[in-house]
C-alpha cells in the first residue's frame, strides 16, 4: 500500500522589523489554514519565521534579546500550535532559540498533528562573520548571534498517519552542504524539510552574485541533493523586500528523482501543495544509491579529517 503524504510549503513574504508578533502569527495561521484547506498534513515554514532576519543589523542588549524564543512553544507563538492541533496538521518552523543556560542557536522544530514536538534541529553551517563589515548597510552576523549547532544531523520518524517517514531537518545554508544530506541519507531519510532566509545579493559583500543566480543555486541544491540521497525535499523561503534588504524566493517541493513538483511563483505569502509518495525513494535507495552495495568510505577520510582545501604541490 503506497505511503502518500500530502504536504505544503508555506512560503512567507517579508517580516518587517516594525511588524508585531501578532501580525506575523496572523499571516502564518492564514497560511496554515490555506494548506489544511487543500488537504495538507504537514506544513513547512521558513527559517526565522516569527521575526525579520535580524542578523543583517548590529544589535545589542534588550533589542537583540527580543528576537529569541526562550521556549518552544511559548505564549507568544502558542496560537499557531493551537490552530495546527485543531486542524490536525503538523508543521516545521524555524526560530531563534535561547536556552535556559543562555546559549543561542538558529533552530527548527517539527511538530506532530497532536501538537507534540517530534524533533529539534540546530543550524550547523553558519554563514557570515562575527564582526560587522565597515561601511556596509546590511550585515550577515549569524556567527555573532548564534553558536554552531550541537545536535548533529539526527533523523527521526514522522507519525504513523504520515506513513512514518524517516525525516531530516536543515536550516538555510545547511542545504548547500552535501555532507549534511548524506549523513541523513545514511539513516534512510525519505523526507527532508528545510527553511531559509537567503539574501538576494552576496551577503558577504561581494558583487558576483545576484538574485537570479542565488535563486538558481537554492533550487539546484534541493534538486541535486534530493536525487543523490533518494529523498523528497521541501525547501521554503521567507522572501521579498524585508526592511529594504531583498530575500530570494524559489520555494520548491522536489521528488526523489530531483524533479520539481511544485514551485513558488511570487516573493510573497504563498502555499505550494503536493502529494508525496514516500515509496518513490526506493528506486534510488535500492539501485543507483544503494549505499550498502556501492559506497567506499575507506576513500572518503578527507571529508571528516580536513576542513580547508589543501591543493597538491
Amino acid at each position: 500500500m503506497p505511503r502518500i503524504l500530502r504536504l505544503a510549503a508555506a512560503q512567507m513574504g517579508p517580516n518587517q522589523r516594525a511588524d508585531s508578533r501578532q501580525a506575523v502569527l496572523t499571516r502564518m495561521i492564514a497560511l496554515l489554514e490555506r494548506a489544511a484547506g487543500e488537504g495538507a498534513e504537514l506544513v513547512v515554514f521558513p527559517e526565522l519565521a516569527f521575526t525579520t532576519f535580524f542578523p543583517r543589523w548590529l544589535l545589542e542588549g534588550a533589542e537583540l534579546d527580543a528576537y529569541y524564543e526562550a521556549a518552544m512553544p511559548n505564549p507568544a507563538v502558542q496560537p499557531l500550535f493551537d490552530r495546527a492541533r485543531e486542524l490536525g496538521v503538523g508543521f516545521y518552523v524555524g526560530y531563534a532559540e535561547r536556552t535556559p543556560e543562555g546559549r543561542r542557536y538558529n533552530s527548527a522544530i517539527t511538530v506532530a498533528p497532536d501538537g507534540s514536538v517530534l524533533a529539534k534541529y540546530r543550524k550547523v553551517h553558519l554563514p557570515g562573520s562575527v564582526e560587522p563589515r565597515a561601511g556596509d548597510r546590511f550585515q550577515q552576523l549569524e556567527k555573532r548571534y548564534f553558536e554552531y549547532g550541537d545536535l548533529g544531523f539526527p533523523a527521526f520518524r514522522g507519525p504513523a498517519e504520515w506513513g512514518a517517514p524517516v525525516m531530516g531537518m536543515l536550516v538555510c545554508n545547511d542545504r548547500r552542504w552535501p555532507e549534511a544530506w548524506r549523513v541523513y541519507a545514511l539513516q534512510g531519510v525519505e523526507l527532508m524539510v528545510v527553511g531559509y532566509n537567503s539574501a538576494a545579493y552576496d551577503p558577504n559583500g561581494g558583487s558576483t552574485e545576484n538574485e537570479e543566480i542565488r535563486t538558481f543555486h537554492s533550487t539546484l541544491a534541493a534538486q541535486a541533493n534530493a536525487y543523490m540521497n533518494a529523498t523528497w525535499a521541501v525547501s521554503v523561503a521567507k522572501a521579498g523586500n524585508e526592511d529594504g534588504s531583498g530575500l530570494i524566493g524559489g520555494s520548491v517541493i522536489v521528488d526523489p528523482n530531483g524533479v520539481i513538483v511544485a514551485q513558488a511563483r511570487t516573493l510573497g505569502d504563498e502555499v505550494l501543495v503536493a502529494d508525496c509518495d514516500l515509496d518513490l525513494t526506493r528506486q534510488g535507495k535500492e539501485k543507483m544509491f544503494n549505499f550498502a552495495a556501492h559506497r567506499r568510505p575507506e576513500h572518503y577520510r578527507r571529508i571528516v579529517e580536513q576542513v580547508g582545501a589543501e591543493p597538491p604541490a
